[in-house]
């Protein structure tokens, strides 16, 4: 379509353009995600075998694969007034640092507080929680956005936080852990001596740094056992690929003000929230074929899940407490390398994004640390804006993407997401600035470990 107005630099919508419904992409997907089951009869989990881990309303959406739009409730609409709509910036700096003839547009989730997409399923989840009489929540976290968005929802209901933080970020990043404490929030390094779970994994490998799925089994563990609680999760889950929608509606209504298409949507992938809400419309879209889209999934090579992994049934945590999840897997025991995009350090992914990779409707790359860092560097000298390292995943593949065009004199115009800042990752860039910075990229032989934990079953195996 052609572009028939001038691009200004952002583009806002109207604060009465926020979208008023979530789309769930299920219900336009020919091959739903596999149901979660229980580990011990390996049945699909009901509503009433979900509902001592999840709020009442959250497992009604996580098990809803058919209704495409449902109402976003009317105090979490006023909750986004305070930080939504956010801006579509054309990225004119770096298209001229490249010398592309590509259009780039990013969708920048960091204009809030807690620095993050994270807020847009936190004050959901939050909410559903306070409507249904509880006490408290817990969770974990990686990097510290989704604790920290999580803490500022909770502040905001009067809801009590625990938030369990995965070991190697915690020391990386002692601020992100003191907004959230600042918020109100008990913020435990995780593994902990504080579960049965935690104490396992320590007696096992005192020294481990820890990753999402040791934080979640112990949250869980937690939630579980407290009476007045209910465990919520910023990533994976569908429930959080719903909330995040309000991303890709509102880039979605911002592009066609000015008739843009884009040509690749590109985003990191840990969990797969932000990419999930960033693709979301488009991808229906696709499924309903009314369009087509190229989407590129980035993840870190250090843990490549969508790349290396395998489409099975598995724990969703490293304590296998949760149900089993049909996704793309290293293994619930497989603890990746404590890199510094520590939101991208689960070891699996969504059971949604997990379906349309398998049945080829995207695509995914894994990239090293240092090339993101660059990238990364690159970004915030001609943007002005220092990201996150999980979104510099996104960044980087934009900016390979570009440089191709310019090989070939292609005016693609290429999407990606800014899911957040990275001014609480300043070791990080500190490091990749004094040369300090290594990449690993797991052997065979290393993510064999992880499989082999993975569970064998009737119709698992692999």
């Amino acid at each position: 379509m052609a572009q028939n107005k001038e691009i200004p630099y952002k583009i806002y919508l109207k604060e009465d353009q926020i979208p008023k419904q979530w789309y769930n992409v299920r219900a336009d997907m020919k091959n739903k995600p596999a149901p979660l089951i229980n580990p011990g009869t390996h049945q699909p989990m009901s509503a009433a075998d979900l509902a001592p881990v999840f709020c009442d309303e959250l497992v009604a959406q996580e098990l809803d694969n058919d209704t495409a739009y449902i109402d976003i409730p009317q105090e979490i609409q006023d909750f986004y007034k305070m930080y939504r709509p956010s801006p579509l910036v054309r990225a004119y700096c770096l298209e001229k640092k490249l010398d592309t003839p590509a259009k780039i547009y990013y969708k920048f989730e960091g204009n809030n507080t807690s620095g993050s997409h994270k807020l847009n399923s936190a004050i959901a989840q939050a909410y559903y929680a306070k409507k249904q009489g509880l006490k408290g929540v817990t969770t974990e976290t990686g990097a510290g956005q989704w604790g920290t968005a999580l803490s500022m929802a909770c502040a905001y209901l009067g809801l009590d936080c625990k938030v369990y933080m995965v070991k190697c970020s915690y020391e990386q990043k002692p601020f992100r852990r003191e907004v959230m404490r600042t918020y109100g929030a008990q913020v435990t390094p995780s593994p902990s001596d504080t579960t049965q779970v935690g104490r396992r994994i320590l007696a096992e490998n005192p020294d481990t740094t820890g990753s999402l799925g040791c934080a979640i089994s112990e949250a869980v563990e937690v939630a579980v056992g407290t009476e007045g609680y209910r465990y919520v999760l910023g990533s994976v889950l569908n429930q959080v690929l719903l909330h995040q929608s309000v991303i890709g509606l509102e880039t979605k209504a911002a592009m066609d003000q000015y008739g843009i298409v884009p040509d690749l949507i590109i985003g990191c992938a840990g969990g797969g929230s932000n990419l999930g809400g960033l693709i979301s419309p488009f991808m229906g879209e696709k499924l309903r074929g009314e369009r087509d889209y190229r989407i590129v999934a980035v993840e870190p090579a250090s843990c490549p899940s969508f790349t290396r992994g395998k489409f099975v049934y598995d724990f969703c945590d490293t304590g296998m407490v949760t149900p089993l999840a049909k996704m793309y897997t290293l293994g619930s025991g497989f603890i990746p390398s404590a890199n510094h995009a520590g939101g991208l350090r689960y070891h699996g992914m969504s059971p949604i994004l997990s379906q349309l990779y398998h049945d080829g409707l995207m695509e995914a790359v894994s990239v090293e640390q240092t090339a993101v860092f660059e990238a990364a560097e690159m970004f915030a000298r001609v943007e002005g804006i220092l990201p996150a390292p999980e979104s510099s995943h996104a960044i980087r593949v934009a900016i390979d993407e570009a440089l191709k065009c310019k090989e070939t004199g292609e005016e693609k115009t290429i999407l990606f997401g800014l899911t957040g800042t990275g001014y609480f990752d300043l070791v990080a860039y500190e490091k990749y600035n004094n040369g300090e910075m290594n990449d690993h990229i797991p052997t065979d032989e290393e993510l064999a470990v992880g499989f082999a934990g993975i569970p064998r079953f009737t119709g698992n195996e692999f």
